[in-house]
């Protein structure tokens, strides 16, 4: 029973990662072919904004890493499943940023 364990623990942030990937894959590509993709004045605001998903990323994985310092949770267990919140964190930042020039316009 225990090595079912084990092998639930390493699959199941694959998994879950997975989702999370195949959903903001999924919702950007449906929306590029509507032609709907968050658009920008200033090459600064569309730099900032092509970079939100990939700073999620960045950041969900370095939180993964600073939960694993503090808590018992394995370091393999805790980068994959920080990036994959970073990058759902940096999809709705992303979808919150570039709805908020068109609400002020």
């Amino acid at each position: 029973m225990e090595p079912v364990i084990d092998i639930i623990l390493i699959v199941l942030p694959i998994v879950i990662v997975g989702a999370i990937a195949l959903f903001v894959i999924s919702r950007l590509k449906a929306k590029q072919k509507r032609g709907m993709l968050g658009k920008k004045e200033t090459t600064e605001a569309q730099t900032l904004l092509d970079s939100l998903i990939p700073l999620g990323l960045i950041v969900g994985s370095a939180g993964g890493v600073l939960i694993s310092l503090f808590f018992p949770v394995s370091l393999s267990m805790a980068i994959p499943l920080g990036a994959g919140i970073g990058l759902l964190a940096g999809y709705f930042a992303y979808e919150f940023y570039s709805k908020a020039e068109k609400s002020h316009s």
